[in-house]
């Protein structure tokens, strides 16, 4: 901890309650921590959110209207999407993974580094749309993360790797989906539906693949776990952003 992050806490406290930070303060605590088998290689594991690797995109009342906002538009979200591949390919770049960087996984980020990506609304209007309006807009993105169309070459593979923590979590609205791509999340596998989305805890071991033969593409969308609360995402952001810093990661 340091004096930036006890500050922040301390406001967080006096606004919410001693208590209502808790769950952060004991995961930032030094020792050992209970957590599943498959969560092994993420970095931080919030206590008490439920070990839980898969999720019914509908199951949580916070995120249901994104589900149901971006399945809505999927068609509309399909073609401006194919039309960007097709004549804005300068707007994707090689996927930057914390763990590595892909050029057979490509990117078209719509949130990034805090905040809108304000240059991909020309190339996909209603995607950016739908994600400020119903994500950012209503708090429910983690704005330590990002949201981007992330699309998978012919060939492709993403190797089994868990995500830094559980207090955020993975939607996936599949837009474009050939024969033969699939996605595995703690033991688990599953095929996208096209226009349908799936949601899962990515601090779960997970890998993904195009075995097909033309790119895959889903739009993917951070969002806060539906078990955190408001002062702890504050929190969260707080400490977060503080350790980037030190870390040099800006």
């Amino acid at each position: 901890m340091t004096p930036e992050i006890d500050d922040a806490f301390a406001g967080i406290k006096s606004e919410h309650g001693s208590d209502s930070i808790a769950r952060v303060e004991e995961m930032l605590a030094a020792g050992k921590k209970d957590r599943h088998p498959m969560q092994k290689g993420a970095k931080w594991i919030l206590p008490g959110v439920s070990q839980q690797a898969w999720h019914d995109p509908y199951g949580h009342p916070e995120i249901a209207p994104v589900v149901r906002a971006f399945e809505a538009n999927h068609a509309t979200i399909k073609k401006e999407l194919e039309d960007a591949w097709a004549a804005r390919r300068g707007a994707f770049s090689d996927y930057e993974h914390y763990l590595t960087r892909q050029t057979d996984w490509q990117a078209l980020y719509l949130y990034r580094k805090g905040g809108l990506v304000e240059e991909s609304a020309a190339a996909v209007p209603t995607a950016f749309q739908m994600l400020k309006e119903e994500a950012v807009d209503t708090g429910k993105l983690c704005p330590l993360l990002e949201s981007h169309f992330s699309t998978l070459l012919p060939g492709a593979a993403i190797a089994p790797h868990c995500d830094l923590w559980n207090f955020s979590i993975n939607l996936h609205l599949a837009v474009d989906i050939p024969e033969g791509c699939g996605i595995t999340v703690a033991g688990e596998t599953r095929l996208w539906q096209e226009g349908a989305c799936l949601l899962f805890d990515y601090s779960f071991e997970h890998e993904a693949w195009n075995r097909g033969t033309r790119p895959r593409t889903c739009l993917l969308v951070d969002l806060w776990h539906p078990e955190t609360t408001v002062p702890e995402r504050k929190a969260l952001v707080a400490a977060v952003t503080e350790i980037r810093t030190l870390m040099g990661e800006g």
